[in-house]
């Protein structure tokens, strides 16, 4: 797949904050056997990078914005690998601070014949020790868009006073506040999770949520229910896997754009590609249409590609689907076609 890892970055207006989007969370360290062979019985894993946050900066990155990846490692080598493997994909990383005193988070995944199980060891890590302060950087000044996700929340008293910092006191003043719901069952059950992670939506502008997180956390799966249990956001988007996605907007009818056809290959990382695509048709003035299919465009090149961060084709490939009458969206079909301009 043809991949243009900074496209476009004559579109940025000069003169625009050196950080156009600010992605807040922990990003740990993976460890995985081969595929199918479960943990206990592994001889060698493979180890990579993985954190919801940095990969919906990673992606913005690539689609030519300034995306700033704000967190806390330890001073260890996992931390290094991950604020290292995180700067690979162009994301800026100098708001990341490094902690003597507490290690790097790190997740293991164990095949299994019933699925994937994952064990994480991240309880007293760095990235748990964020606070409000974290936002008071003065290189985070002059940021269009703050991205949190409800996965901060659980990680820590100190997360969660950050997070609600954040949505309460605004302290990046202008910036929209994007939330990504990111329920995590294993961190956290949803008759804990629900009205927390309903409030910190709820008092954000820009809100993504599955359709199943929605019927898991709140009972109901329905775009429109959903919008009622959030009244505050500017934008609801709810999103139904391979179906499509719905922006409900507080002054305007629901939007949906159905989602192309695609041949998946691994559908982790698919919801923060999504939502990485649809905030640069955001940050590009796009239009709530537009801004679904973009959301669905990036979507499908992580759904298509291994790993969390998939390569991205040029601009020119996303501007022709982007673009097109709506008689030519509808049928898209995306299985087996390469992303070429």
């Amino acid at each position: 797949m043809p991949s243009d890892p900074r496209p476009d970055q004559a579109s940025v207006p000069a003169g625009s904050p050196s950080v156009e989007v600010a992605a807040v969370g922990e990003t740990m360290v993976v460890l995985c056997p081969a595929p199918g062979e479960p943990l206990e019985h592994a001889g060698q894993v493979a180890v990579s990078v993985g954190g919801a946050e940095s990969n919906v900066a990673g992606y913005l990155a690539r689609l030519g914005h300034r995306a700033a990846w704000v967190s806390r490692v330890g001073d260890d080598p996992f931390g290094r690998a991950v604020v290292r493997h995180v700067a690979a994909t162009g994301v800026l990383v100098d708001q990341v601070s490094v902690d003597p005193a507490a290690p790097t988070g790190l997740y293991v995944k164990d095949p299994g014949p019933e699925g994937t199980a994952v064990h994480y060891y991240r309880a007293g890590s760095a990235a748990s020790r964020m606070d409000p302060d974290t936002l008071a950087a003065p290189g985070l000044a002059g940021a269009r868009v703050l991205h949190l996700s409800g996965i901060t929340p659980v990680l820590s008293a100190s997360c969660r006073a950050l997070v609600e910092h954040a949505v309460a006191d605004r302290p990046l003043a202008g910036a929209l506040v994007s939330f990504d719901v990111n329920h995590r069952s294993r961190l956290w059950p949803a008759e804990q999770a629900a009205e927390v992670l309903r409030d910190l939506a709820d008092r954000s502008d820009l809100v993504f949520v599955g359709q199943d997180e929605a019927e898991t956390l709140w009972g109901t799966a329905d775009p429109a229910a959903v919008r009622r249990l959030l009244p505050g956001p500017e934008t609801v988007v709810v999103k139904d896997g391979a179906v499509g996605a719905t922006a409900l907007s507080r002054d305007a009818e629901p939007i949906f754009v159905r989602a192309p056809l695609v041949t998946v290959v691994e559908p982790v990382g698919a919801g923060d590609a999504f939502a990485a695509g649809y905030l640069a048709g955001l940050l590009r003035g796009l239009d709530p249409v537009r801004r679904l299919r973009l959301g669905h465009l990036v979507a499908a090149q992580a759904l298509t590609s291994n790993g969390d961060n998939a390569p991205v084709p040029p601009w020119a490939w996303f501007d022709k689907l982007v673009d097109a009458p709506d008689e030519a969206w509808s049928p898209l079909d995306l299985t087996g076609a390469p992303a070429t301009a």
